[in-house]
C-alpha cells in the first residue's frame, strides 16, 4: 500500500494502477507513455521519502531503467552505492536523484532485483552522515515484469 500512496500522491493527469505486489506497486502514465514499478523504502536513512523505481518508456527508448530518489540530501561530493545481495553497483547521482549509468548496469541491476531479497542504497549526507535507505524485494520483479508487459502492449 506504500507504494500506491507514492504513485497516487503525483500529480498526473491519467494513471492506472496496474497492480500491487507485496511492497512494490506498478503503474500506468498515459501522458507521457510510460509504465513504472516503485516501492518507498521500510527503513529511510533521512526524514523524508524516498523511492525507487524501474521504469520503460517505450518513446525514449528506454526498458525497466532504474531511478532511484534519496531520502535525504546527500553531500554533492560523495558517491551513491546500490547493494543487492554480495552485489555493489556505483549510481550516478545528481543532488536527490541517482540511476544505472548505462543500460548494461540498468540490467545488470534489474537482474540482482529478481533474486534478492532487500537493496540499501548508500551515500554520505549533507552533514558527512553517512546514511542508506532498505528496500524490501518481494514482489519487486512481479512489478517489474507486469510494467513492462503493461508497456509493451500499447
Amino acid at each position: 500500500m506504500a507504494a500506491l500512496s507514492l504513485a497516487v500522491a503525483a500529480p498526473v493527469a491519467a494513471r492506472d494502477t496496474i497492480g500491487i505486489y507485496k511492497r512494490w506497486g506498478a503503474f500506468r502514465d498515459a501522458t507521457p507513455d510510460r509504465c513504472f514499478a516503485i516501492a518507498r523504502p521500510v527503513m529511510a536513512g533521512g526524514r523524508s521519502s524516498g523511492f525507487a523505481s524501474v521504469a520503460t518508456w517505450p518513446k525514449r527508448g528506454l526498458r525497466a531503467s532504474l531511478h532511484i530518489r534519496l531520502s535525504r540530501a546527500r553531500d554533492r561530493s560523495a558517491g551513491v552505492t546500490l547493494t543487492v545481495g554480495e552485489r555493489r553497483f556505483t549510481l550516478v547521482a545528481n543532488g536527490l536523484d541517482a540511476w544505472a549509468g548505462d543500460a548494461p548496469s540498468d540490467r545488470a541491476i534489474v537482474a540482482a532485483l529478481r533474486s534478492g531479497r532487500s537493496m540499501s542504497v548508500e551515500a554520505v549526507g549533507a552533514g558527512g552522515r553517512p546514511f542508506a535507505d532498505v528496500y524490501a524485494l518481494p514482489g519487486a520483479a512481479t512489478a517489474i515484469d507486469a510494467a513492462v508487459l503493461a508497456c509493451s502492449t500499447r
